[in-house]
């Protein structure tokens, strides 16, 4: 039985040399990806409850589509666009959560700006370019 363990010992470590060996350059998961699995899982447990057959099978096709979305994205040897998708998501997520500030544009340069939420009609410098423009908060 000693013989039998080792060997199972050497070969997990052979296949997680193998693992390593295959993502390596890959870029692997993040936040983004685990919202999109996350999304497909939801999907699919919806296209099982839901008795209608066409909505079944739009949510069971989206379901599929998110997953095979995620696994590309984690397999993906391209990390500097799967990084920027990501940081454009948590961007956008970070914003939804923040509800003691507002985000402008500026008109000139584009450069986001984040103001306090509530203190009325304001005047705002862009730190950027130095263009003034006047927005509600």
């Amino acid at each position: 039985m000693n013989g039998f363990g080792q060997w199972l010992r050497s070969f997990g470590a052979r296949v997680a040399g193998a693992l390593a060996r295959f993502m390596h350059g890959r870029y692997g998961t993040d936040r983004l990806n685990m919202v999109i699995l996350c999304a497909g899982l939801a999907a699919s447990l919806l296209s099982a409850w839901i008795s209608a057959p066409l909505v079944s099978l739009v949510l069971w096709a989206l379901s599929y589509g998110l997953m095979i979305w995620a696994i590309f994205r984690s397999l993906s040897r391209n990390t500097y666009k799967r990084y920027q998708e990501n940081r454009k998501f948590l961007l956008i997520f970070d914003r939804l959560k923040d509800r003691q500030h507002r985000y402008f544009a500026c008109p000139k340069c584009r450069q986001t700006v984040r103001v306090p939420r509530g203190k009325g009609k304001i005047s705002i410098t862009c730190p950027k370019c130095r263009e003034k423009f006047v927005r509600k908060t």
